[in-house]
């Protein structure tokens, strides 16, 4: 189990970074706090995340009794619950969250809610998470809610490869906000999306013969790309929301179906959006878990939407530690980079 640590309270910062030089401590005192939500176990057994960075402080807040009413979807009243379940003072420092497996990716926008400026999210992620259909609080709709925060102005998605974007309009994918600006969508590679209507060109894609022509990052490359990216933010502040199934099993293996982004494109995006920008706060999800719904419906939905895995081992967990370590060092470096 990791440690808890309750921000402001001095006497335990020293304590837990006692063997740190001095350089390092200046560094923590402006750098960010370590947030892990243990919603599922996942992220508490990796005994190595506290030590990837200088933390200001590491906390556990504990979930996991919500945990299989919050994966997947949840009910308003659960989502008030964890909110309660959150620090009640508002964050004077960037905090980086840990939620566990993607199934709880929606959790993150009771975490954005709690920014104080106006921010873009930042959003690396295998699937868009932007359907219209799906239940309120839903891990595939987040982006959604998200997007009625007054203090969030853009969500820029990058590196979807997955089948959402196969005829998204018949899969509630909201191309509305797409059309008006509010969500900008960098697949790492997809095919032209077929589409009903015609949409203006966007800045990620080109309206062609009854189709979305996606600007993917694998073709343009990252580094030609990363311009046009950060043109579209336009706030001082940026919220990183990582899933880490956008990356190939080579680096994670998660819950869902995976994408071919390497892990290097994503820290050099990370870094590349810190030298330009504020980092406001951050969240990761993407290990693995094993899920035992009781809901009829989430079984249902968890059986037709994930891959079957007969068994995830030691070596794969370890995998997604130090994928997680990289991420964790690239993320608090870019917080003071700017």
């Amino acid at each position: 189990m990791l440690p808890a640590v309750a921000a402001g309270e001095r006497r335990e910062r020293q304590r837990d970074f006692a063997n740190l030089d001095a350089l390092s401590i200046l560094f923590a005192a402006v750098s960010m706090r370590l947030q892990i939500l243990d919603l599922d176990g996942s992220v508490t057994i990796q005994s190595s995340l506290p030590s990837a960075a200088a933390w200001t402080g590491v906390e556990v807040i504990p979930l996991r009794d919500l945990g299989p009413r919050l994966r997947l979807w949840s009910r308003d009243r659960t989502m008030r619950l964890a909110r309660a379940r959150l620090p009640s003072c508002v964050d004077t420092e960037p905090v980086l969250s840990m939620l566990g497996s993607g199934d709880f990716h929606h959790v993150a926008v009771l975490l954005m809610e709690r920014a104080r400026e106006p921010i873009t999210i930042l959003h690396i992620d295998n699937h868009p998470d932007w359907v219209r259909l799906a239940p309120r609080w839903h891990c595939g709709s987040w982006v959604n809610q998200a997007l009625k925060l007054p203090q969030v102005v853009r969500v820029i998605t990058l590196g979807p490869c997955s089948e959402d974007l196969t005829r998204p309009d018949l899969k509630g994918g909201n191309l509305p906000a797409l059309a008006a600006g509010r969500i900008a969508l960098f697949p790492w590679n997809h095919a032209p999306s077929r589409v009903w209507r015609r949409l203006a060109d966007g800045a990620s894609y080109r309206y062609e013969n009854g189709t979305l022509v996606w600007r993917n990052l694998a073709e343009a490359g990252v580094e030609n790309a990363l311009d046009v990216i950060l043109s579209l933010i336009t706030t001082d502040a940026v919220w990183l929301s990582i899933d880490k199934d956008v990356l190939a099993e080579s680096d994670a293996v998660t819950n869902w179906d995976q994408g071919q982004m390497p892990l290097t494109s994503v820290v050099q995006i990370i870094a590349a959006v810190g030298a330009r920008k504020r980092i406001a706060g951050a969240d990761i999800c993407g290990e693995y878990s094993p899920s035992a719904h009781r809901n009829w419906f989430k079984r249902w939905e968890a059986a037709m939407d994930q891959p079957a895995r007969a068994g995830v081992g030691a070596e794969a967990l370890a995998r997604n530690e130090r994928t997680n370590r990289e991420l964790l060092m690239a993320i608090e470096k870019a917080t003071r980079a700017c």
